[in-house]
């Protein structure tokens, strides 16, 4: 009898052993155990042969950190975010965060589906960004399914959520694949017609070094028009060329080269770049959509959709005032976000393409943020 004590007491000590007590990144899982609501919060990492990790918490189905190799070999984390779940849910970010029901700005928190005017909370300019001041970015996920290189989570909405309509379930999965891509895949199902639009809105310096400006970053969008905004950033319902304007990035720029052009009313509108581009991808996720390249690491991230729009946000907003992972102040354009989604103020542009969820149908989207090296980007 003692021995078969002895073998459990060895085979619980090897199992606790193999659990890590920190990631490659240096996150603690224990700063990310909380309970809101009734709810576990926690944090899940994910890991493919190659070397690169990424970290999860359930809490917003946000992504804390994103270890990819440099041109050195030497593993980097691109992505802001907070190394306890404390902060993340006392300070007000979308650091990393699934957003939802609605990813931008909805005009005047307000828009008409079949013949109903709802009227949403106002939280930026006077319209709803994101889903509203409690949009899915502070709620809890819950823990569907969890691997060695995918978690699926689930949100559970009710109907009337942020005074949008409809009951609705939400998954998001997040994947690490073997050739060092973090793929993310989104479905939502409804009991009654409502509108939806997620996104990821983790924001990346591919340096490495978040004390460093995303200024010297090289960027590639995919997209020979974009949709002009006001100056509540809210478009217009045009869509513009970007030829011959600091709109262009058809060739590789870097990011800096016109972000302070502020002789173009829409840099000056956005304070920087904050707007949403037109993708020629016709929802071909074989096809590349924007490239961001870190010459000081030479990191290169290809970013693929289905989606028809990608919101360009340099950060603009930072403002030196949060202190992330490592103790580190995120200061003025330390990061930028690639959201890919549909037009911003879409349930308000029926000629645009439809954000329209009905009972029966199911809301699909896909992204992939897949990493490589190189010397200089061509």
């Amino acid at each position: 009898m003692t021995g078969c004590v002895s073998l459990v007491c060895m085979f619980l000590f090897c199992a606790c052993a193999q659990v890590p007590s920190s990631s490659v990144s240096g996150l603690d899982p224990d700063n990310f155990k909380a309970e809101k609501d009734g709810q576990e919060t926690g944090l899940f990492i994910l890991k493919n042969g190659q070397g690169m990790e990424v970290c999860v918490t359930n809490f917003g189905g946000r992504v804390v950190s994103v270890m990819v190799p440099d041109k050195a070999d030497s593993l980097r984390d691109v992505v802001l975010g907070f190394d306890n779940v404390s902060d993340y849910m006392q300070i007000p970010s979308d650091f990393g965060a699934s957003i939802g029901r609605f990813a931008n700005r909805i005009a005047q928190g307000r828009f008409t589906l079949d013949g109903t005017v709802y009227e949403l909370p106002k939280n930026n300019f006077g319209h709803c960004l994101h889903g509203g001041p409690n949009g899915w970015q502070y709620k809890i996920y819950e823990v569907e399914k969890v691997t060695d290189n995918s978690i699926t989570l689930v949100r559970h909405s009710p109907d009337g959520d942020e005074s949008f309509p409809g009951n609705v379930t939400a998954k998001v999965t997040y994947s690490v694949t073997t050739d060092n891509a973090l793929e993310i895949a989104y479905e939502a199902t409804t009991d009654k017609p409502t509108v939806i639009n997620m996104t990821n809105h983790s924001y990346f310096n591919l340096s490495g070094d978040p004390a460093s400006s995303i200024l010297d970053h090289v960027l590639y969008v995919n997209a020979t028009y974009f949709t002009p905004v006001g100056r509540t950033l809210i478009p217009t319902g045009e869509m513009v060329p970007v030829a011959g304007t600091p709109m262009d990035f058809t060739n590789p720029k870097a990011i800096g080269k016109d972000i302070d052009d502020t002789g173009y009313e829409q840099i000056l509108f956005g304070n920087g770049f904050d707007h949403n581009w037109v993708l020629e991808t016709k929802g071909d996720m074989s096809t590349v959509a924007a490239t961001l390249f870190s010459p000081q690491s030479g990191i290169v991230m290809d970013v693929y959709t289905d989606e028809p729009g990608i919101q360009v946000y340099s950060g603009n907003f930072l403002n030196g005032t949060v202190q992330g992972k490592n103790g580190i102040t995120y200061q003025r354009r330390s990061a930028i976000c690639l959201e890919t989604q549909h037009y911003p103020d879409s349930p308000n542009r029926p000629e645009w393409p439809s954000v329209i969820l009905r009972p029966g149908e199911t809301y699909k989207s896909h992204c992939t943020y897949k990493f490589r090296t190189v010397t200089f980007l061509r």
